[in-house]
């Protein structure tokens, strides 16, 4: 089966890089190629590496039109069997496009929605209605978690055209023997610039106002103020693993509270796993998420997680992820439990089994198997529970 993955971008963002994950780990006999609307970042790199087509349509900006038969011309010439977008941007072009090049099996995921907000953007009546129009336009619309089939419900996507698949996680590329964490740890942080001693807070994300890093700016500079009454404790530093346009204000923030000297962002990464290595503590401080990706990969790790927002383990037991704990999403809160943790050793915690139960591995397959009951060989309506069922 020939599949082609129409994306927005391909920048180093929670839905890309699950994009990248997904592809390492499907079924052999779905053959894979990506489309990317725009901005063929650090992610396109590493999908082209692993032998991945990358094809790159240059758009210019959301009402670049001229995409569209691009994108048509495109899906035709490839005779793909399915379409499957990612992002708003694209499931708009890419849907409309694949109907256009004669594509019947078009699946869009839904990466980031919520009841009020569509990847960080207030979704107003017009983009509401947009949305809706190209979704009647898919065979059926993935959503990554109840909290984003709950939205699809309460937008009136119909329950039958939804079906219910979570991101997932390379959890083995997480666990290193404890010498060769201790080494890399070393590693990473020397070529980053961080002290060897220091006690490393880390973020991970895109730096968008939604990821509100400036809490953990905030609470870092706290723990830096109390670090005098606590003269034995590690000096705290803030690593923040990502880019984008809330850089140069979250570095003011941090020069105006005396903690610049302290703060390290890394700009765009595809590594990861191994950043995490370099961190004592994962902070995230969104106080909206569709899944809470960054908190899975902090757990795998064996790292202690604070966050705000993680449906992933929200639809879990409480013996899913120990060593994660919920706060609110202020700058005293994380101070505090930072507090906490701060004298706390460096070594890795255990996997705990909220990683187990996201496995990439099995959440790929399960995709697979619904490419193949969607696709040309199989049916649109071929053994597919309702969403109430499958919750």
């Amino acid at each position: 089966m020939r599949v082609l993955h129409v994306i927005t971008g391909l920048a180093s963002g929670g839905a890309e890089r699950q994009l990248l994950l997904m592809l390492r780990h499907l079924p052999e006999h779905h053959h894979c190629e990506v489309a990317t609307l725009t901005n063929p970042g650090t992610v396109a790199a590493a999908l082209r590496a692993e032998g991945v087509t990358v094809h790159d349509l240059a758009m210019r900006g959301n009402r670049d039109l001229a995409v569209l038969p691009r994108l048509t011309r495109l899906i035709r010439a490839g005779g793909y069997d399915l379409v499957h977008t990612h992002l708003y941007r694209a499931g708009l072009y890419g849907r409309l496009a694949a109907r256009l090049a004669g594509v019947r099996t078009v699946l869009s995921t839904e990466h980031s929605l919520h009841a009020g907000v569509i990847e960080g953007r207030p979704a107003t009546a017009g983009v509401k209605a947009l949305y809706l129009a190209a979704e009647r336009l898919g065979t059926t619309t993935v959503a990554v978690s109840r909290q984003v089939a709950g939205t699809l419900d309460a937008w009136g996507v119909p329950d039958r055209r939804v079906h219910l698949l979570p991101n997932g996680i390379e959890a083995a590329r997480y666990m290193l023997p404890t010498a060769s964490r201790a080494a890399l740890r070393q590693t990473v942080r020397a070529e980053l610039g961080l002290p060897q001693q220091a006690w490393v807070v880390g973020g991970v994300g895109r730096l968008v106002p939604g990821k509100r890093f400036e809490v953990l700016v905030d609470a870092v500079a706290g723990l830096a103020d109390l670090a005098g009454q606590y003269p034995a404790l590690r000096e705290p530093w803030l690593l923040l693993v990502g880019a984008g346009p809330e850089h140069a204000a979250l570095v003011r923030r941090a020069e105006r509270l005396g903690l610049a000297g302290r703060l390290l962002c890394t700009g765009e990464r595809d590594d990861v796993p191994e950043l995490l290595t370099s961190m004592d503590v994962l902070a995230a401080p969104s106080a909206e998420e569709t899944f809470g990706l960054t908190v899975l990969e902090g757990l795998a790790a064996g790292l202690p997680v604070r966050h705000s927002a993680c449906p992933a383990l929200d639809e879990l037991g409480p013996g899913a992820a120990p060593e994660a704990e919920r706060i609110p999403s202020d700058a005293t809160s994380y101070t505090a439990a930072l507090r906490e943790l701060w004298g706390r050793r460096s070594g890795a915690l255990p996997q705990p089994p909220a990683v187990a139960h996201y496995d990439i591995a099995r959440i790929a397959d399960e995709l697979g198997q619904l490419y193949d009951r969607l696709g040309p060989a199989g049916t649109a309506s071929a053994g597919r529970p309702p969403v109430a069922a499958r919750l």
